[in-house]
């Protein structure tokens, strides 16, 4: 097919490289189409790898990084370009001795609050799905991204799919080889290091040069880069005790909404079963209900809902996927954006108000089961639209177990009159969406972080405190694996020219 396009014999080709897949799903046949580079009597460049770039560490530069996520671990292999040393701290575990608190939260509802779904060495992406959509393309190349992440060991086939994808399965392997290189070329990781303060110096001008351990350890460097993801919340409390500001921003909450992966397929591919050629299929779904935004969040076909509790005490759920995404079930963060007006409640709490409204429904979601363990408030949707309290609750890929409940009585009541109205419309939008073997489960909270941490705009360093670069989800400028890894590859660039003059490659 490609030589008769070009005019030529099979003979004459020499390569074809795949540049770009995608499914379009909209006409009676699904059609893959595959946009490919075709070379004739020529061979193929050979892509140069992104960590060939990579310099070894000199020591008397030295960069602190907290936190080991995709914002923290890019940020590293970027000052890493000019050769210059991070000190990668993580207060959760390393990505093999992660998985035994896993299996705790899941099996015995115990939540280890420095090691879990959303701490330790790769942050909440690497076991929560893998997935490596953006919308970031102004904010960097994510052709980088992709290239560093195969380069460690993902499969070649993000570089050309049009929604990649690794799955939690794969990806705790590559972020092991992200640290291994770090560690190779001098740079330093320690996990179990739990950053409680900053050590601040006020002349000639107030700056940070360096933290402060739980074991009452200082760490000295050049330079801090704030990385901790979005559920940091003592972090926030650091920034509040050190007068380093922050500010409330909106972030989106609502529930997870669990279909029949065969449900979904039959749906999106109108085939029942869908070819076996054809992947789990997906959907994306966004209205607008009395003014706010309502839409589908981190949507996993063929994926299991997991716990993602940060402390004893609350209940918040997420979503994930194998690479092969063969779970029986699809299921979806279904949220409503946040804002001012509704955490007006807390105001009390000042910079901190809306991390508190996030944390007050997370606790009642807690509350609702009664019974102290990881077990989830779960609803059959249409009992949900009804305002019923389902007799039965169908099998969920949710492996701590659910008791039945009134979601109402635990969301926020703007929350849940625009969710009611967005599922409805939702149904309207994606006939057979609406079913009640489809099951709710609660609460989606952590959609992103409820705070800002302010910084300039060119030189990415905070706006009152020198020498502290804050970055990625925890600071509030990212949402998920690749806008984080961009950011920080943003912030080490910023932070070269600004502490060590070096310019980005």
């Amino acid at each position: 097919m490609v030589a008769s396009e070009l005019g030529c014999s099979d003979d004459d080709l020499t390569s074809i490289r795949p540049v770009r897949r995608s499914i379009d799903a909209r006409s009676r046949y699904p059609v893959v189409r595959l946009t490919v580079d075709a070379y004739v009597h020529e061979d193929a460049p050979v892509s140069p790898r992104e960590v060939d770039w990579c310099r070894p560490a000199d020591p008397t530069k030295r960069v602190l990084i907290v936190g080991a996520g995709p914002a923290g671990y890019f940020a590293a292999l970027e000052l890493l370009t000019q050769g210059i040393t991070p000190i990668v701290l993580d207060r959760g575990k390393d990505v093999r001795a992660r998985r035994r608190d896993l299996r705790a939260i899941q099996q015995d509802g115990v939540v280890n609050p420095h090691s879990n779904y959303c701490f330790g060495e790769g942050g909440a992406g690497t076991y929560s799905d893998g997935k490596l959509y953006t919308r970031s393309h102004k904010r960097g190349s994510i052709s980088r991204v992709l290239q560093l992440l195969v380069d460690h060991g993902a499969t070649p086939d993000i570089l050309v799919d049009t929604h990649p994808h690794i799955g939690s399965n794969k990806l705790w392997a590559v972020v092991q080889a992200i640290r291994e290189t770090i560690l190779r070329l001098g740079g330093e990781v320690h996990f179990d290091t739990h950053v409680t303060g900053f050590a601040m110096r006020t002349t000639p001008k107030r700056r940070i040069a360096g933290v402060v351990c739980a074991n009452g350890s200082e760490l000295l460097a050049d330079a801090v880069i704030l990385a901790t993801g979005h559920s940091a919340r003592d972090v926030i409390d650091m920034c509040v005790k050190h007068d380093v500001a922050i500010e409330a921003k909106p972030f989106a909450l609502g529930v997870r909404i669990e279909h029949a992966q065969a449900l979904v397929d039959e749906i999106q591919y109108r085939q029942s079963p869908r070819d076996p050629h054809l992947p789990a299929s997906a959907y994306k779904l966004v209205c607008q209900t009395n003014g706010r935004g309502v839409f589908s969040f981190c949507m996993c076909p063929g994926g299991l809902i997991v716990p993602a509790a940060t402390a004893p005490g609350e209940i918040v759920v997420n979503g994930m996927s194998m690479s092969r995404r063969d779970s029986p079930f699809a299921n979806s963060g279904t949220v409503v954006a946040v804002e001012e007006d509704d955490w007006q409640q807390f105001a009390a709490h000042g910079v901190r108000a809306a991390l508190e409204y996030q944390a007050s429904v997370e606790r009642a979601a807690f509350a609702a089961t009664g019974d102290g363990s990881q077990r989830a408030p779960a609803q059959r949707l249409m009992d949900y639209l009804d305002g019923t309290v389902s007799a039965t609750i169908p099998r969920t890929s949710y492996i701590p177990g659910h008791s039945s409940v009134d979601i109402r009585s635990i969301l926020p009541a703007p929350v849940d009159a625009r969710l009611r109205a967005a599922i409805g419309e939702f149904g309207r939008m994606m006939p057979g969406y609406l079913t009640n073997d489809a099951v709710i489960v609660g609460v989606e909270s952590r959609t992103s972080s409820p705070v800002r941490i302010p910084r300039d705009p060119v030189t990415r360093e905070h706006t009152s405190v020198a020498g502290l670069y804050p970055c990625g989800e925890g600071a509030g400028y990212a949402g998920g694996i690749v806008s984080a890894a961009l950011d920080g590859q943003n912030v080490a660039q910023s932070l070269m020219q600004q502490v060590f003059t070096h310019a980005p490659r």
